[in-house]
């Protein structure tokens, strides 16, 4: 399944980090939505939170198949990659695991890296990132966050990145985003395929004058396309990566 082939070359190359960088913890992967409860043009491509998995110790399963007891540091840590942010490519989702195993690399070795329940990316992050083959870059609201790969990162990851984009068979459609198959209601009009009309207009239909579409900049730009071509395929901006979605 598509979905077991993604998550089991994301732990191989998470591995892969591991072995190169001793402070960077096992984590328990998990592939889901990164646009659900977000605004429009934002995604959550990745997240790192720490002890967030029981898991079961052999010993005392043996002695108790129903007990769950968690390990001695408390429990596994979680790496969350959202579904939408597979359509960048193999490179952009190493970013988005080497962000997150710095911020692992914080949790092992008690580093406060980030404020404002999580979002701001302080100078320490920075410094993570650096040491884990990143270019962290500053974003005006949210700190030392915006990363890329650093020279060299993308050879040294060559494998792993040729893993990856063998894996990447399928990607999440952004909320509103999904499109409409043919006999669905409206669909002759271009409505959106989800429940609730997702982007569409009153009544269910797109409006005949195209959508107007943000991205993720911390000042969105806008541009305006009509359902077929939003429908063919997710656009990216230039500036943030991130995709054009339906403004609210």
């Amino acid at each position: 399944m598509e979905s077991s082939q993604l998550v089991a070359a994301l732990e191989r190359v998470w591995a892969s980090i591991q072995r190169r960088h001793a402070d960077v913890p096992p984590v328990v992967v998990t592939l889901g939505a990164g646009s659900l409860g977000q605004r429009a043009g934002e995604l959550t491509l990745g997240h790192f939170a720490a002890r967030r998995w029981a898991t079961r110790d052999v010993d005392a399963a043996t002695a108790d198949p129903n007990g769950l007891a968690a390990t001695l540091n408390g429990g596994m840590a979680e790496l969350f990659v959202g579904g939408e942010g597979l359509v960048q490519g193999a490179e952009s989702v190493l970013e988005t695991l080497l962000h997150e195993a710095a911020h692992g690399v914080a949790d092992v070795r008690r580093i406060k890296d980030t404020s404002r329940q999580g979002r701001y990316h302080n100078a320490r992050y920075k410094v993570l990132g650096e040491e884990l083959g990143l270019v962290i870059t500053q974003h005006p609201q949210i700190g030392w966050s915006l990363t890329e790969l650093a020279p060299g990162t993308s050879e040294e990851y060559a494998d792993e990145l040729e893993e990856l984009a063998a894996a990447l068979v399928a990607y999440r459609y952004a909320e509103g985003q999904v499109p409409a198959l043919p006999g669905d209601p409206g669909a002759e009009d271009g409505a959106a395929g989800d429940a609730g009309g997702g982007e569409a207009g009153a009544g269910g239909r797109r409006p005949k004058n195209g959508l107007v579409l943000v991205c993720g900049c911390p000042k969105p730009r806008k541009i305006r396309a009509s359902a077929a071509v939003v429908d063919a395929g997710p656009i990216l901006c230039g500036v943030c990566g991130q995709e054009f979605t339906a403004a609210s």
